[in-house]
């Protein structure tokens, strides 16, 4: 019987009546609650929640609990798909503010929420709103929040905060500081630190001493010269070294480092030599002079390099070459530029050359591109391509660079030929080349093999993708397959290609020579791509095609991999195709994953599975298979848990109380002490004194096989030994599935226990009454 549109039924109506007769009990309106909570039963949850805070809106506790009930509910779901579900959490917490504005822990749960969302401006209103609300002693707890909040937005909010934060808690200068260096204000930042110093009150604000500050304003200036522009740091400097003339040494250095970054070497030579005429300490001279002597060996080392005195010892350098080139483009004339390029490309010998040899060639052509002249960057492009380079990438690498440039230059038709020549076989006979040419054998000309280049392809067939021709695009994919150098990303650019011009049988071709060209494990995602594309086409409408493709895939499968497909394959059998197929499909799963992790998961899906859909009373026979072939003990005792837990929701106490002796024989009260928790519970709630007491014994006896069983210590100790030294556990582990039951019925513990340890059913049936226990003789409580 149910009303209320269902939410209220018979096992509520007690809680009604208390409720009814006494509607501003808070105590009754929670026992209500609690009721509803251990039957999971959400809506009828949130019905009593709601009709509660009508009666007691201004009840901290009821808020506080509804609002955690509703948060952990819809904190399951990403945002974006429950972004109905957050919205309403939202408008209850703002419900909530409402009656609680003054109680800071419901403002911070609010908070916290928001900060999952994708909702920054509201997030941030509503941290104006709580410090607005709350009084200003308790602000010191919104700000923590209000900080991390700020630093994941980051830029301008993160800016305005942080100042906010700083002008109420003035000794928190450091981290406006740190804030404006992480935003890369340098600016910013050296001006905060010598507000600081000014500061006369800032010893005692901020916990730091001014020379400390100091050598943060220091390290700042002589670290990014090149961002304190307007800022005068010779000035800034120099106060310093009247304030600390006995620990000057490092703020000389600094000026003069500040210096040499800017290019002023003349300036930083009369700081350095001023510096050590000024200098108080031994301590301070030898730092500048260390500075000043590194300075000139500095100076010393671009000079040399200037001289090529590197080139002169390799002359097969190219980043050497290159850096050349840019000293010609910075100070001298285009001939000089093109002079050098000429003697880097004659003195290099591809096979020996350091580096890519390529790159020398493309900034070459640049260099003409730049100055506009298409003609003369062809011109060396075309050299480049006859070039015998060390590896065949290079070879791609000029071809692509090639197109690229007629591309820049909207030359599209130019572009495309130049990429349809890379990628033509040396011969006529294509289809022969392309079965004897090896990509990877070096002993083979790169001209004659950069047609398998996967990178010259995959540019040809965006170019052809761009310009929306879709017989040539179709033709250079098949072409790929066929080279056989297509890669698993190319198979599904291929595909959503088609898919997006219709050609779905075409679709599924594609799939199966991928398939058929990578095989295991790379086919993997492969088949998850191909199984649910076919399925979201054809739906019910091709099932015997559909499974055949599902048994394709699951044929050899490795185990650790098929999880996914099963569940994939019985779920297209739920929704298209009939339910004894689907748990059908979901019992081989238990049988064929791996690990015993995947394989314990696994029979879980499959009990709520066939729970859902045929009954509890269907899920028996499947968690008595499980416990049997489950190996890890923690694994069984779980799965024997979930078992008592659906006999007694079935009232089949016996039963239950038969899992929990048999499940005793996997739980050591040292390690599973929830366990026996557990069954104490049942006991007092369904057990009477003899079936207490049997559990006691039970328990006693158990810990006493557990001290003493050496072999489960060690393999408690050393993960993943073998448990089966004891033979008598080994016996009990090895009952069958069809037994189970039948092993629980003749005793509740293992065989290795003393004998007798049978439950007495008629004594266990004589009262469900836990008030009989009260008799019993408290020694024998553990």
């Amino acid at each position: 019987m149910k009303s209320t549109n269902g939410l209220i039924d018979d096992s509520d109506i007690p809680f009604e009546k208390d409720v009814q007769m006494d509607q501003y009990n808070l105590r009754n309106w929670l026992q209500y609650i609690n009721h509803k909570t251990s039957k999971s039963d959400t809506e009828g949850l949130v019905f009593v929640f709601e009709r509660a805070l009508q009666l007691l809106p201004g009840s901290y506790k009821l808020w506080k609990i509804y609002l955690n009930f509703r948060k952990l509910d819809v904190e399951k779901q990403s945002y974006l798909s429950a972004t109905e579900k957050y919205e309403k959490v939202n408008f209850v917490f703002e419900r909530a503010i409402i009656k609680l504005h003054r109680m800071p822990r419901i403002w911070l749960d609010y908070l916290q929420f928001l900060m999952k969302q994708p909702r920054v401006t509201q997030t941030r209103r509503t941290f104006d709103r709580a410090l607005r609300a709350l009084a200003i002693t308790q602000h010191n707890k919104v700000w923590p929040l209000y900080k991390k909040f700020a630093r994941r937005i980051g830029g301008l909010t993160e800016e305005k905060i942080i100042c906010r934060y700083v002008t109420i808690y003035p000794e928190k200068q450091i981290e406006l500081i740190s804030m404006f260096k992480k935003h890369k204000k340098y600016d910013l930042a050296a001006q905060q630190i010598i507000k600081c110093l000014d500061d006369q009150r800032f010893d005692s604000l901020l916990g730091i001493s001014q020379y400390e500050l100091w050598t943060r304003l220091c390290d700042l200036i002589t670290e990014h010269p090149e961002n304190l522009v307007g800022f005068d740091a010779e000035l800034v400097l120099r106060e310093g070294f009247g304030r600390f003339k006995d620990v000057a040494g490092k703020m000389w250095t600094s000026l003069a480092t500040f210096f040499i970054a800017n290019g002023k070497f003349e300036r930083a030579r009369d700081v350095y030599e001023e510096a050590m005429e000024k200098v108080l300490t031994v301590r301070d001279f030898t730092m500048v002079f260390e500075s000043y002597t590194m300075f000139e060996e500095s100076l010393l080392t671009r000079a040399m390099e200037d001289e090529a005195v590197v080139l002169r010892q390799n002359p097969h350098l190219v980043e050497e070459w290159l850096k050349r080139v840019e000293l010609f483009k910075a100070n001298g004339s285009d001939k000089q530029v093109i002079d050098c390029y000429e003697k880097s490309i004659s003195t290099i010998n591809p096979k020996k050359a350091t580096g890519e040899f390529s790159d020398i060639w493309i900034s070459y052509a640049s260099f003409f591109e730049s100055s506009k002249n298409l003609e003369e960057s062809r011109k060396v492009f075309e050299r480049a391509a006859e070039i015998h380079f060390k590896s065949v990438s290079e070879l791609a690498k000029i071809w692509c660079s090639y197109a690229e440039m007629e591309i820049r230059n909207d030359n599209y038709d130019l572009a495309e030929s130049v990429l349809g020549r890379a990628i033509t076989p040396p011969t006529k006979h294509h289809s022969l080349v392309s079965d004897q040419v090896d990509y990877r054998d070096e002993h083979i000309a790169p001209q004659k093999r950069v047609f398998k280049s996967i990178s010259i392809w995959q540019m040809y067939v965006d170019l052809q993708e761009s310009s929306d021709n879709v017989p040539k695009t179709k033709s250079a994919y098949d072409q790929i397959i066929q080279l056989r150098i297509a890669t698993p990303q190319i198979i599904i650019n291929y595909t959503d290609f088609l898919k997006d011009h219709g050609y779905f049988e075409e679709v599924f071709r594609v799939y199966e020579k991928g398939i058929s060209l990578f095989g295991y494990p790379v086919a993997f995602e492969l088949w998850n791509s191909y199984l649910t594309a076919f399925i979201d086409r054809y739906k019910s409408s091709k099932l015997e095609r559909t499974r055949d493709l599902f048994e394709q895939a699951l044929n050899g499968c490795p185990k650790e991999l098929s999880k996914p497909l099963f569940l994939l394959y019985g779920k297209f059998e739920e929704e298209h195709g009939q339910i004894r197929n689907a748990l059908n499909i979901y019992e081989r799963a238990t049988q064929a994953v791996q690990p015993s992790g995947a394989k314990f998961e696994m029979y879980r899906f499959y009990i709520s599975k066939t729970s859902l859909l045929l009954g509890d009373n269907c899920t028996r026979k499947i968690y008595e298979q499980a416990i049997a072939e489950l190996a890890d003990e923690q694994q069984a005792l779980s799965m024997c848990l979930e078992y008592l837990q659906l006999e007694t929701k079935l009232g089949e106490i016996d039963r239950a109380r038969a899992l929990f002796g048999y499940g005793s024989q996997f739980a050591d009260p040292r390690v599973s002490a929830d366990f026996w928790k557990k069954w104490h519970q049942f006991e007092v709630q369904f057990g009477n004194e003899d079936t207490f007491k049997e559990m006691l014994r039970i328990k006693r006896t158990i810990q006493t096989r557990f001290n003493t069983d050496i072999s489960y210590l060690s393999a408690q100790l050393v993960s993943q030994k073998s448990k089966s030294e004891n033979a008598d556990t080994a016996d009990n582990n090895s009952i069958s599935s069809n037994g189970l039951l039948k092993a629980f019925d003749k005793a509740s513990v293992p065989n290795d226990l003393e004998s007798g340890s049978g439950f007495d059913n008629s004594s266990a049936n004589k009262s469900n009454n836990p008030d009989e226990i009260s008799g019993m003789d408290m020694d024998m409580d553990d």
